[in-house]
């Protein structure tokens, strides 16, 4: 069983930058994905970025692009969500995902397998 910990989250101001990390722990495949979602109070979890398992594809949806980067480090066992130009929108919890059961990246949370407990990043006016 694969655990997720995520790190990184806090309070920062519009137009900052933050950066999350997600260290998995236990025994992962050589083709694991990984993905970022988060969820604000009252709203579903909603896919912000992912990444296959050697880096090479990388997805994100149209509100982050240019914005959001991930990134991974298989050595460690680590994958990253740079983000900048942060907005008070971005404001929620947010959750590493990953998977070994894809040849694809999905934007659903319903086909990552494996969840972190969350980290807050709160952006403030």
């Amino acid at each position: 069983q694969v655990q997720l910990v995520e790190s990184g989250g806090g309070l920062v101001q519009a137009g900052g930058s933050l950066r999350l990390s997600c260290a998995a722990r236990g025994r992962t495949s050589t083709t694991y994905f990984a993905a970022w979602f988060r969820q604000a109070p009252g709203k579903e979890r909603e896919f912000v970025a992912g990444i296959n398992w050697n880096g090479a594809t990388v997805l994100y949806p149209d509100f982050v692009k240019g914005r959001f980067t991930i990134s991974r480090d298989n050595v460690k066992k680590t994958v990253y969500l740079q983000m900048n130009s942060l907005k008070p929108d971005d404001t929620a919890v947010y959750y590493c995902a990953g998977t070994s059961l894809r040849a694809s990246l999905s934007d659903s949370p319903n086909d990552w397998r494996d969840w972190g407990q969350g980290t807050q990043v709160t952006v403030s006016s």
